[in-house]
């Protein structure tokens, strides 16, 4: 039986390229090679393509920058080009057979890359291109989650134009109005925690929405709660199923990006400390969220349980969560019985899924009386 070539996409131009980069190098090296043929394709900060050959072993990060190559955007399915006819990789030109696409941030998990691997016509892990926006986009996931009947917290969208207009200091009045102190701030299209800072007074919040603008022209503001961080990791296409919980705690005020990625104090709790019914609530509301965004092959539901009244609100879903060794959602499929090579298996048959699925649509005749 052949080998399934997978094309292993990661780097990006956003400014979680070097996380990116260690989520990749975790999946490359866990991929078994007696099913899978693994070609590295870097992202470089300018936005070109690099392809490693299949049997490359070196570092990611020194894929070499020789073998430039493109995606043709046709029905081929999986063709890249070299623009350097003499590179080794130009002379293998053996289609992808499955992409799995590990560039966090904008332009990576916000449906760009999806879409156009859509006009490739390539099976690719993961959400499908407006899932992919939608989850990105936590003002409009907020919207759609609301419009479900889940449970998220009040907030406030302020567009970047409006910010100019009015003032931040203005607008921070108003919001202290709306939502009163403390308040979360947000880059609407961030990941990481990335541009996120908590503000407690009208000067810190002014100061936060500016920070917050730098990084994406739509900021969101949210009321602060004191709450227990939970997050639960949703495996499946239409159908579905959820992880066990696991907590965040944080040793700073929130789970910021030093704290996810660079303070060894953070602690994960897996599975986390909640009773049964807890437990059960959070695995349903995490599978409504996930089917409400359309979400497709994975993603990460994180959730807030307030500590006075114990009310559960949906934070945000993250529809390519990290892959590097403390992240969350490898971690708890393996406290759920699902091992990490076992879990790349599965994300890569329900890319396949899909795919199939979407092209018996797109084949399908049209009706006699058209």
């Amino acid at each position: 039986m052949a080998k399934l070539h997978v094309g292993l996409l990661f780097g990006g131009r956003s400014v979680e390229h070097r996380v990116s980069i260690v989520s990749a190098t975790a999946i490359f090296n866990a991929l078994d090679r007696d099913k899978y043929e693994v070609s590295p394709i870097l992202i470089d900060p300018e936005g070109r393509w690099h392809l490693a050959p299949s049997d490359y072993k070196g570092a990611l990060e020194r894929v070499s920058r020789e073998d430039e190559v493109i995606l043709r955007p046709d029905a081929s399915g999986g063709h890249l080009q070299s623009l350097n006819p003499k590179s080794r990789t130009a002379s293998e030109n053996r289609p992808l057979d499955v992409i799995f696409p590990i560039a966090h941030g904008r332009g990576g998990e916000d449906g760009s890359v999806q879409g156009l691997l859509e006009l490739a016509s390539v099976p690719y892990v993961g959400s499908g291109v407006l899932s992919s926006a939608l989850q990105m986009d936590k003002d409009f996931a907020k919207q759609v989650l609301k419009l479900s009947g889940l449970p998220v917290l009040p907030w406030v969208t302020i567009r970047s134009d409006e910010l100019s207009e009015r003032g931040a200091r203005k607008w921070a009045e108003d919001i202290i109005e709306q939502l009163a102190l403390p308040v979360f701030v947000k880059p609407a299209n961030s990941g990481s925690s990335i541009g996120i800072s908590k503000a407690e007074d009208v000067t810190s919040l002014t100061k936060s929405l500016e920070e917050a603008s730098r990084f994406d022209d739509k900021v969101i503001v949210e009321r602060a709660v004191e709450a227990r961080e939970i997050e639960i990791a949703i495996l499946g296409n239409a159908s579905c199923k959820a992880s066990v919980p696991g907590e965040i705690i944080p040793r700073h005020d929130f789970y910021d990006y030093q704290a996810k990625y660079q303070d060894e104090s953070t602690e994960l709790v897996i599975p986390a400390e909640i009773p049964p019914s807890v437990t059960e609530k959070l695995q349903e509301l995490a599978i409504r969220a996930a089917k409400a965004l359309e979400a497709r092959g994975m993603t990460r539901v994180d959730f807030l349980i307030e500590a006075d009244n114990q009310n559960v609100w949906i934070n945000e879903l993250n529809s390519l969560p990290g892959f590097t060794s403390g992240s969350m959602y490898p971690r708890l499929w393996a406290a759920t019985g699902t091992s990490f090579s076992a879990l790349l298996d599965r994300l890569i048959e329900l890319a396949l899924e899909r795919h199939d699925q979407r092209i018996r649509l797109q084949t399908a005749a049209p009706p006699a009386s058209l």
